[in-house]
């Protein structure tokens, strides 16, 4: 039996449908394609110059912006890139800015990437931009930006420019302001030309701007504008110049508009980095020639310069510095210098250290409206500056190169906080002694309110003296003491016109060479004997010692000056003024010991703290020569000799009161008698009201 072939299986009921949904589909896709090529078509022959009032409508619903187009306009495809070209565009700004647009353009023609404006990273395969104008701006509370086309608060966002493959770009300015920093900058760029996103030359930038009321130039170029253009890359050259100051700015910009977070290398040299400092409203004192270089990081209101490194005057700097733009401008550092040259430390105390350098301290002292002859200087402190800023700062000085006193291992912490100032503590090694001193600039009382708190730990006098000509050898004598000082001013010297309080300094027992001592006491006998001897540096002991001043209304009267040495006991009268810088000290020796040539006459130290004199020829001393020559007259050529002998009556010291720096009327002889030789710890003499000073900005 035959058997046949089975036949093709009964159509279901789902294949049919399956092929009529089939069929509508290529109905729907050919009537889309039909009608996107009629838009085409129809754009393409019409140039979608008809698109002209939609596109601003659209435009400005998108940006919540004004935008207009006041000549020709073209939107279509050719045949698939987006062409859009317009004459006379414009996009407003916010209400809040100060200039009416962000944007303005005489002409642009573009080529742009369709699928671009939708996914990814805008594209431009073509621009040419002719005399466009670009406005970015920051609102007051630094939360809003123009270039940001959200109405949102908190929507300030950096500037994402697009990719652009070919271009030509001319007569484009841009302008940038920022309220928070005070800045303003124009700048213009070159006409840029690119072929295949190669530029194959530097483009250049040129402007003007202020900073915080400092006018500013500046000079750029593109270094690598191939990366820039095709990958949005930019390596930056930037010179600005302001205040007699170069600022060198280098680094790669991951967009023209982008600078925070990113590390550029900064370079600064100018003749006074105050000045530098100055232009964002921070007052240092001034220096001399400067050159620095770090590494600058902008991170929100912070800019971080680490790496910090150069010289100023003769002296090395290195550490880093913050700079804070918040409500109140504030500046937090950590120094660090190897060895810091004196002539480079005179600003402290607001001296300018050219003049030191060049013409002394005096002359720098008169450039600050010192009278002539004064040492203090009368420069102001800068307190309306002081008091718009706010500091911390760490310093830590290796050395001090001085030719007198050797000063080393410094340690400065500095706060300024709503225009106090307290350098607390400042502590540094002196001749193998250690200062330790608290100084506060309080500038919120008018006139300021100034206080002075110096201490000096026991340091060998040899060696603190070896810069005035006094050898170390055969002396071991030390000296500690205090300075505890109130004023009211604004400069150095009004403070200490004014202040009150005490300086004291204690010498414990040791020795100082014999030289020294009896040139002192005037003691001829004693003097040539020992010169003769050959022992004119034998060591003279010293049992205790102590010089003192009471200050009062900036005049200093000695409170006592009492040196027990084991032959003599010195006392000393008279002060000195803070006010005219005179001093009138007049120092005695009485002898232990019989003497038989001793002139028992004063030393007066004569002058003022930039001119002081020794007067060894006192009236004390001439009258008594002239009774000596009335005896030799009357009587014999010995009885002349009468006059200078000293009967070596003197009242010992008792050490406990001079060791406890204890004032005039708590010293004791040794037998626990009060003193009647010692002055009452009071100036006898007024001083002549301080001139007018001159403002000088750079004393801290």
């Amino acid at each position: 039996m035959a058997t046949t072939a089975p036949g093709p299986p009964a159509p279901t009921a789902a294949q049919p449908r399956a092929r009529r949904i089939a069929r509508v589909a290529a109905r729907v896709a050919l009537g889309v394609l039909a009608v996107l090529f009629a838009i085409w078509l129809v754009l393409f022959v019409t140039k979608g110059r008809f698109l002209k009032h939609p596109f601003e409508s659209v435009a400005g619903r998108l940006t919540n912006r004004t935008v207009t187009v006041g000549g020709d306009f073209r939107l279509y495809f050719s045949p698939l890139r987006l062409t859009f070209y317009a004459e006379k565009l414009s996009v407003s700004n916010p209400g809040w800015a100060t200039r009416p647009y962000l944007f303005t353009a005489e002409r642009i023609d573009s080529r742009i990437a369709p699928l671009s404006l939708l996914f990814g990273k805008r594209r431009f395969h073509w621009l040419d931009l002719t005399d466009g104008a670009v406005d970015l701006e920051w609102n007051a509370a630094h939360d809003r930006n123009t270039w940001t086309f959200s109405e949102k608060k908190g929507s300030g966002k950096p500037l994402d420019l697009p990719r652009i493959d070919r271009a030509t770009i001319a007569g484009t300015t841009v302008r940038y302001r920022d309220p928070r920093m005070r800045l303003e900058t124009q700048a213009a760029l070159d006409t840029i030309r690119s072929t295949d996103a190669r530029i194959g030359q530097a483009v250049g930038v040129t402007g003007s701007g202020v900073l915080r009321d400092t006018p500013f130039t500046l000079v750029a170029r593109l270094l690598s504008p191939d990366t820039t253009v095709a990958r949005g890359r930019n390596q930056l050259a930037m010179r600005a110049r302001a205040a007699g100051n170069a600022i060198d700015v280098t680094g790669t910009l991951p967009s023209l508009a982008q600078v925070e977070g990113v590390p550029l290398a900064v370079r600064a040299r100018g003749r006074n980095l105050a000045a530098l400092l100055g232009i964002i409203g921070v007052a240092i004192p001034n220096t001399r020639t400067y050159r620095l270089r770090a590494q600058l990081v902008q991170q929100g209101q912070e800019y971080r310069f680490t790496r910090l490194a150069g010289t100023f005057g003769d002296s090395d700097l290195a550490g880093r510095l913050t700079v804070t733009n918040g409500d109140r401008l504030h500046l937090d550092s950590r120094l660090e210098t190897r060895r810091l040259d004196i002539v480079d430390a005179a600003p402290f105390i607001g001296y300018n250290p050219d003049i030191v350098a060049t013409k002394g301290a005096v002359a720098a002292a008169a450039a600050t409206g010192a009278a002539p002859a004064r040492l203090l200087p009368d420069a102001e402190l800068p307190v309306a500056t002081m008091q718009r800023f706010d500091a911390d700062l760490v310093w830590h000085v290796a050395a001090v190169r001085s030719r007198r006193v050797p000063v080393s291992d410094v340690d400065l912490t500095l706060k300024l906080a709503d225009g106090r100032l307290a350098l607390s503590p400042l502590t540094f090694a002196m001749a193998r002694g250690n200062v330790a001193s608290d100084l506060v600039f309080d500038t919120r009382q008018r006139p300021s309110a100034i206080r002075y708190d110096i201490r000096l730990a026991p340091t060998p006098l040899g060696r603190l003296l070896a810069g005035y000509g006094v050898a170390e050898a055969g002396t071991t004598g030390t000296i500690r003491g205090r300075i505890q000082l109130a004023g009211r001013g604004d400069s150095l010297h009004d403070s200490l016109a004014t202040a009150n309080g005490r300086i004291a300094f204690v010498i414990p027992a040791g020795s100082l060479w014999t030289r020294n001592v009896q040139l002192a006491e005037l003691d001829i006998g004693t003097f040539m004997q020992k010169m003769f001897a050959d022992q004119l540096k034998e060591p003279v002991r010293i049992n205790c010692g102590l010089v003192a001043f009471t200050v009062r209304g900036g005049l200093a009267a000695a409170d006592p000056i009492l040196i027990d040495t084991t032959k003599n006991v010195i006392l000393g009268r008279g002060g000195f003024s803070f006010r005219s810088e005179g001093v009138d000290i007049a120092v005695r020796a009485d002898a232990k010991k019989f003497s038989l040539f001793s002139g028992q006459s004063p030393v007066g130290i004569t002058g003022t703290f930039a001119q002081p004199g020794l007067n060894v020829i006192t009236p004390q001393l001439l009258a008594r020569a002239g009774a000596g020559l009335g005896l030799a007259v009357v009587a014999t050529p010995l009885a002349g000799i009468l006059a200078f002998v000293d009967p070596g009556d003197a009242k010992a010291a008792q050490c406990g009161p001079v060791l406890a720096a204890r004032t005039a009327a708590a010293q004791r002889t040794d037998k626990g008698e009060p003193r009647t030789d010692l002055g009452d710890g009071r100036a006898s003499t007024a001083t002549p009201a301080a001139p007018k000073r001159k403002k000088f900005l750079g004393i801290f």
